[in-house]
Formats: structure tokens, C-alpha cells, sequence
């Protein structure tokens, strides 16, 4: 494993803001991890990093427990804070020059213009920071979260003030560390889930509710299939219910000839042989898929 967090709890006052939360990441692995606001994200990835100490359980990263005095976990993460702190008055190549030095990095010219290549800053390297514009200090902070080579990249909303070109560089930056690297993924924006995770983990009240891939998520929904069903002919929901009996849970009529239809089964064959006996035609018939929305929504409800 490369990243464990084993039981972690955190309260704040008389608020528990994490309870007892578990998972693991492996290496080349890009997890999604979603909540909404004040769920517990940002606090659970403070305490990865090593910036905030929990109450009880343990994070170790590639076999080594991290915490506010683990230097040698902290050089094996990369590390991009939803509100990206940046030294204004520096420039890029000067920023990133003292990131390295930080991190003793090794070879570090060379290492600084591979970053400023890869995070696409090379037009505006030549600028003060203060000068960038929201999604170029983006760029720069994901340059500095990636300047030491780490195992393991926490990135908190990396994509938020990105423009939609600048959105697709950083969704293929992050797949092309990915291969390589463990990637804890924080967003609000589904698409981006849907772009680039292969696992989602969803926490809410400090509780992981969802830790599954991205292909099978929509199973937890429930065994159920929607349909939307439009006939050449106005009908009723009393003749669309008999044309499966026993199969269809629920019929919403949403015009004289357009239903949405739940059932416990797929029913599209049968609906299309028995409507045919009713001397019914089906002109528009297809299931309805969850989005990555609705599942979230289902998942964080209060």
C-alpha cells in the first residue's frame, strides 16, 4: 500500500469532524475523494500531510506513519491546499527554486524547467505570481506539489479558476502522474470523477459512506432500472403498468403519450412484444443512467 489511514478521528470543540475513517491507495491508483462542504475532506487531508495531528488512528505513507513531525513521510508526499498559498511577489522560476531547495531536490534546474514544461507555465514563467491569472497560480502550485518527485500527490481541488483548455491539460497531467503515483483527488466537479478516477471514496458527517470504483458506484443505488417510454399513441398509466405485471415498481406520466417507468428488471424486450399485442407502438424507448450527481447526491443526503 502505498497510502493507509487507519482509523482517524478528529473533533473540533464539541464537533466530531472525522470518525473512525479507513482506507488504502495503491500505487498508479487515482482516487477520487468527494463530500459535501464540511464533510471532513479538507481536515482528513491536512491530517495526511501532516499538518494536523488526529485524536486517534494512524496515516502511514509507503509503510511510513506521517505526522507533524515525520520528515521523511512529508518528502514522499506532494501536497496542492484547496486555497493554494503562494508567495505573490516571487516569480514563477524563483518560487519554484525555493520549493525545490526545500525539498533538497537533487538536479534541481533541470527539474524546475521539467515542471514549468509539464504544468504548462512555460508563457508566463517569466512573470511574478501576483501577475498569473487564477488558473496559471494553479498551474504553479501543482508545479511545487510535484517539484520533489513524491509517491503520493493530495490534491484538494486542483482544478478550481481553470478555463475549459486549461481544465483538459490539468485532467491529463494528473492521469500521466497517476501511472506512476498514488493521487488522493478532492472535487466538487463530477465530470472531473468521471474523467479521471477509477475509485471514488465519498465521506459525509465524517463517515465514509461509499468507497468503490467508478464503474460499479451506480449498483449502490439499488438493484432498480429506469426507463423513459414514449408511444405513437396517447395511453394511461393503469395499460402501461399490465403490459409487465408484477414488474413495474413505479409510472410517472409526464405527457398523454410519455412515461418514466421504474422496474425491478430489465423490461425493454417484454415492453416491446406486449405493447405490440395491446396494438400499442413504441416509437422512443431507452434506460436511464444515474449521473455521477445523482449518485452523490443519494449517498450525502442529511
Amino acid at each position: 500500500m502505498s497510502l493507509e489511514i487507519e482509523h482517524i478521528s478528529k473533533t473540533y470543540g464539541s464537533r466530531r469532524v472525522l470518525n473512525d475513517v479507513s482506507f488504502s491507495l495503491h500505487s498508479g491508483e487515482i482516487v477520487g475523494f468527494l463530500g459535501p462542504n464540511g464533510a471532513g475532506k479538507s481536515t482528513l487531508m491536512k491530517i495526511i500531510t501532516g499538518y494536523v495531528t488526529p485524536d486517534s488512528g494512524t496515516v502511514r505513507v509507503s509503510g511510513i506513519t506521517s505526522g507533524p513531525d515525520s520528515l521523511e513521510a512529508k518528502q514522499l508526499i506532494g501536497y496542492l491546499p484547496e486555497h493554494n498559498p503562494l508567495y505573490l511577489d516571487m516569480y514563477v522560476r524563483e518560487y519554484l527554486d525555493f520549493a525545490a531547495d526545500f525539498y533538497q531536490v537533487k538536479n534541481k534546474r533541470q527539474r524546475i524547467e521539467e515542471m514549468i514544461a509539464r504544468t504548462g507555465l512555460t508563457p508566463e514563467s517569466h512573470k511574478k505570481i501576483g501577475q498569473l491569472s487564477k488558473g496559471y497560480r494553479q498551474r504553479v502550485g501543482l508545479a511545487q506539489a510535484l517539484i520533489h518527485d513524491p509517491q503520493v500527490l493530495i490534491l484538494d481541488e486542483p482544478t478550481t479558476g481553470l478555463d475549459p483548455n486549461q481544465l483538459i491539460e490539468i485532467r491529463q497531467l494528473i492521469a500521466e502522474v497517476g501511472k506512476e503515483k498514488t493521487v488522493l483527488f478532492s472535487t466538487h466537479i463530477m465530470q472531473e470523477v468521471q474523467a479521471l478516477c477509477e475509485r471514488v471514496v465519498i465521506i459525509n458527517h465524517g463517515n465514509i459512506v461509499v468507497d468503490s470504483p467508478v464503474d460499479t458506484i451506480a449498483a449502490r443505488m439499488g438493484d432498480g432500472f429506469t426507463f423513459e417510454l414514449q408511444f405513437a399513441q396517447p395511453t394511461d398509466i393503469d395499460t402501461i403498468k399490465r403490459l409487465v405485471d408484477g414488474k413495474i415498481t413505479y409510472v410517472n406520466q409526464t405527457a398523454p403519450d410519455t412515461f418514466q417507468i421504474e422496474a425491478s428488471d430489465d423490461i425493454r424486450q417484454a415492453l416491446f412484444r406486449n405493447a405490440a399485442d395491446a396494438g400499442l407502438t413504441i416509437i422512443t424507448l431507452h434506460k436511464v443512467e444515474h449521473t455521477m450527481e445523482e449518485l452523490f447526491k443519494q449517498f450525502t443526503k442529511a
